[in-house]
């Protein structure tokens, strides 16, 4: 999800390579009939921006935040299995 986020970021104009762009995820397990299942992930983004495009961009940001999971074919191949939440952290640099 990351680089579908990191790409649509990229696409808007807004740098997420060399560490402008960042995710940390945790999974809940469940145990089902003896074996550990993911239940749950919540990914973590955190965003580097310089304080001039973060005040031209916002706008394109939350958009490529909202819409990137229909794009990432990771998020499709499991989102009716696994609850996949999201968040943004933006820090201006």
């Amino acid at each position: 999800m990351t680089g579908t986020f990191g790409g649509a970021l990229e696409a808007r104009g807004v740098p997420a390579g060399d560490g402008f762009l960042y995710s940390e995820s945790v999974g809940e397990l469940e145990k089902e009939r003896g074996t550990l299942v993911i239940k749950r992930v919540h990914v973590k983004y955190h965003l580097n921006v310089e304080a001039a495009l973060l005040a031209e961009k916002r706008d394109a940001i939350g958009r490529a935040f909202d819409l990137h999971p229909d794009g990432c074919p990771v998020y499709r191949s499991i989102y009716t299995s696994i609850d996949i939440t999201k968040e943004l952290e933006i820090s201006e640099t």
